[in-house]
């Protein structure tokens, strides 16, 4: 059968987990992907009490939904990046602290470690889960980057540079990633502008600098590959054992007046001037059949979980309108060749 439909709640945080839930099923998702911020799920509850996660199970039921992930992108975030104040905004109180940047940092890793332990305890209640789930339990989430902000190489930036930059994602995220293993749990960084990977090359560069972990894997999401010009289809076929869950989001490029290039001219989404913005699905310049049937090639039998993002359209039309899409576009693969009957 095709794959599960699911939703990320990270976009609809402002509403109440009960009314996403309804919503999400009126929209015709099979399930959704849990984000930690909101009180869609909470982290420090979920790694302690299988009351609180049997209680997210029962509401997911009574819509007829289902979960395989959870997603922590904003205090991920934090653990490698050179914190300011724009930080404060995204991340809990507990994890700011004072704002000293360290802290903040060593805060970041303790709560992703403490994450890995909910995902593990919300999907062992999980109603009727076999002893091996269908799905590995999954951590969406960001890293933050010490070394972004030196992506164009000036004043000028030599490798021993970017080197330690490498080295201190290393440093950071071997004991998360170290923690997940302990309760089988896998990371899956979305390569993104601003995190530690943000295309081919530096997915590559952070696998090395963890020495391979084989908890550390990718978030695949084609929109922030796409408009960069990265082959989006490649990085399915190059990372295929590491593709541990799959965001179905689209996006434009090639647009714009010209006075906006792909770093974005410090303009805000949906300016005219843009040369690229995130659309709804299939409104973009993102060929899903061409992900399919890579993902079909490769052996992915997880979630599409669509993160909806699209400035220019009202996002419950756009939600329905995706997971219409996404069904649409999926197919199951094969198990045989198409002339395999002139054997018979």
């Amino acid at each position: 059968m095709a794959r599960p439909v699911t939703l990320f709640t990270g976009q609809w945080a402002d509403l109440p987990f009960e009314t996403i839930c309804a919503k999400a099923a009126g929209f015709g998702y099979d399930g959704l992907e849990l984000a930690c911020w909101g009180d869609h799920f909470d982290v420090d509850q979920a790694a302690k009490s299988d009351k609180y996660c049997k209680g997210r199970w029962e509401v997911l039921s009574d819509h007829g939904l289902t979960a395989y992930s959870v997603s922590a992108h904003l205090v991920g975030q934090a653990v490698c990046d050179l914190i300011d104040e724009r930080h404060k905004a995204i991340l809990p109180e507990d994890v700011w602290g004072d704002g000293e940047p360290e802290g903040v940092r060593k805060r970041a890793a303790k709560k992703m470690i403490t994450t890995g332990k909910a995902c593990r305890r919300f999907l062992d209640n999980k109603p009727g889960r076999k002893k091996k789930d269908e799905f590995p339990a999954v951590v969406n989430g960001f890293t933050g980057s010490s070394i972004w902000h030196s992506i164009y190489a000036f004043p000028p930036t030599d490798q021993k540079y970017w080197d330690n930059g490498f080295k201190d994602f290393a440093k950071r995220f071997k004991p998360i990633l170290d923690a997940y293993d302990k309760v089988d749990v896998n990371f899956a960084l979305e390569v993104h502008p601003t995190e530690i990977a943000f295309d081919i090359a530096s997915a590559q560069r952070a696998i090395d600098a963890v020495k391979s972990h084989k908890r550390f894997g990718f978030n695949y999401d084609p929109s922030h590959l796409g408009y960069q010009g990265v082959d989006y289809v490649k990085f399915i076929r190059v990372f295929a054992d590491r593709i541990y869950h799959v965001h179905m989001k689209d996006v434009w490029w090639g647009r714009g007046n010209g006075d906006v290039g792909v770093f974005g001219g410090h303009t805000t989404f949906a300016d005219p001037r843009r040369y690229w913005d995130f659309r709804s699905l299939g409104r973009g310049s993102i060929k899903f059949e061409d992900i399919i049937v890579a993902l079909n090639d490769t052996g992915y039998a997880g979630p599409l979980s669509v993160e909806w993002e699209d400035s220019r359209m009202d996002r419950e039309h756009g939600a329905a309108e995706a997971a219409g899409f996404v069904r649409a576009v999926d197919f199951p693969t094969s198990g045989l060749a198409f002339d395999a009957q002139f054997d018979n």
